[in-house]
């Protein structure tokens, strides 16, 4: 059987340009930015939980690396820390072809950014953003990768991860069967994802300031009546949570571990933004 790769990547990968088109609070602990512009042309939308490279102005304005491959990051370094953008790891979190957006006639992408307090330099950025403000974005695919042997898709994330379980749910075929748990800060940081009728969400609030981020959701999986078999696992947020749902999966649950992609997107005191 041939070995199932991380990351689908794109055919063609290129750094592309956009330009905000609009900044607006979603949530007690959410900010969305919708990106537009002819530079998106060349996106490619491929559902799921496809993410991108965000590169944000740096101290002297916005520049870019002109190689779409792994070099991007040798020239990103060449650059120096004071001439640097600033680049981070987002999901897209919806995107509409030309003609069929909310703000013009170009195709639009948003990113739901968790604002963890608003301390991170990404964060930060999305939250005093103004219309025009240009970006580039570096396209890396998706992840989520469910075999033919797996039944029943099973969910979690922090608050950082709801974009690309709200991906996977919306791109997911309507008779999946599966279950999502999603840790949030704030009750009213709940969303509708659309998901398919055979998918339970839950969300899961973690309303004690001194609960460590993902705890909740890792009790709650433990606690979850799962099958037996055919359980394919998609686990993303901070580190400890990503880890610690695959360990319980594969150790206690017999899900082999080829069926589980867990990604740590931050860790505490490092946060992702």
């Amino acid at each position: 059987m041939a070995k199932r790769t991380k990351y689908v990547k794109p055919e063609q990968r290129e750094i592309l340009t956009a330009e905000v088109l609009a900044s607006k609070r979603i949530g007690p602990n959410f900010v969305r930015v919708t990106l537009g512009g002819p530079g998106l042309a060349g996106f490619t939308p491929m559902g799921y939980d496809q993410w991108f490279r965000l590169f944000l102005p740096g101290r002297d304005g916005l520049r870019l690396p002109s190689a779409a491959s792994n070099l991007w990051y040798a020239q990103y370094l060449m650059m120096g820390k004071d001439h640097r953008p600033v680049v981070r790891n987002y999901t897209v979190r919806a995107w509409r072809p030309a003609g069929a957006g909310e703000f013009g006639e170009t195709g639009e992408l948003d990113i739901d950014f968790a604002m963890h307090g608003g301390e991170t330099p990404a964060c930060e950025w999305a939250g005093g953003v103004t219309p025009g403000e240009r970006v580039g974005l570096l396209d890396e695919g998706i992840m989520y990768q469910v075999p033919q042997h797996c039944s029943y898709s099973l969910l979690v994330g922090d608050e950082s991860a709801l974009p690309a379980i709200a991906g996977i749910l919306r791109s997911a075929p309507r008779d999946l069967r599966g279950a999502a748990y999603v840790e949030i800060v704030h009750p009213d940081d709940a969303q509708d994802l659309g998901e398919p009728e055979g998918v339970q969400v839950n969300w899961l609030v973690r309303s004690d300031p001194t609960a460590a981020v993902g705890s909740v959701a890792l009790a709650a999986v433990r606690d979850a009546a799962l099958p037996e078999r055919g359980v394919y696992g998609f686990v993303a947020g901070e580190q400890r949570l990503a880890s610690g749902v695959r360990r319980h999966l594969a150790a206690d649950r017999g899900v082999p571990k080829a069926d589980i992609c867990f990604t740590g997107y931050w860790r505490v005191g490092r946060a992702q933004g």
